[in-house]
């Protein structure tokens, strides 16, 4: 067994998605979520963030379903706030998938799942094929940039990224954009890093699509 499969920590979110290699600001504050962080910060420091499907939102006083995807972070800075809350800053490691959930204990009062590690799939064979869609991807972006950040736009050039890993670009850039967590969901069940940029790429082709049809909404925005 992986030493990442097995039993993890699940915090449900419905509108944060966590990708690897990026980093998610978390305030947690009920008594159930306190307990978990203190349970984490004296062991593993491992937390499974997941998302909670839409349709459930209105259950997540309880425990709504989730997505069987999601994403591994270790816990990089943590504050004890004097009320009791945590300040957590969590980067994300690896993809997973939920085998099942765990029967809660009286003393736990957080979810816990078996999960099994995803792994991110970039074969050798695929490496032109991925640089062809990155530089796609960040003309894309680039375009979405020109009209409301001429300046962001001009200094975001293939030079600039160029020893940025493919996997954490794609991860970067899949949550930098404000798009619906369902979207960014989609974006992390991606099974490979050429899959991920290609869905990417059909999700900014139909923000540009939108702009260029002068729709009022503002997903295309980059953190």
């Amino acid at each position: 067994m992986n030493s990442d499969d097995g039993p993890l920590p699940i915090f449900p979110l419905a509108n944060v998605v966590l990708f690897p290699h990026v980093q998610a600001p978390l305030q947690l504050f009920e008594p159930r979520y306190r307990q978990l962080a203190k349970h984490v910060l004296d062991g593993s420091r491992r937390i499974g963030m997941v998302v909670v499907v839409p349709e459930h939102v209105a259950e997540m006083a309880g425990d709504p379903p989730v997505f069987p995807v999601g994403c591994a972070g270790v816990i990089t800075r943590a504050q004890e706030l004097s009320d009791g809350r945590y300040n957590l800053v969590l980067l994300g490691t690896h993809r997973f998938r939920i085998v099942r959930e765990l029967e809660r204990s009286e003393e736990r009062l957080y979810r816990v799942a078996e999960v099994e590690r995803l792994v991110d799939a970039f074969e050798a064979a695929d490496s032109e094929r991925v640089d062809a869609l990155r530089s796609s991807v960040l003309g894309l972006v680039r375009d979405l940039l020109e009209g409301r950040e001429p300046e962001r736009a001009r200094r975001l050039t293939p030079d600039l990224l160029r020893n940025l890993e493919a996997a954490k670009l794609v991860n970067a850039l899949s949550n930098a954009f404000a798009l619906p967590a369902q979207e960014k969901q989609g974006l992390l069940e991606a099974d490979s890093i050429p899959e991920r940029f290609e869905r990417l790429s059909t999700v900014l082709r139909f923000l540009l699509a939108e702009r260029f049809a002068g729709a009022p909404a503002n997903p295309g925005t980059l953190h």
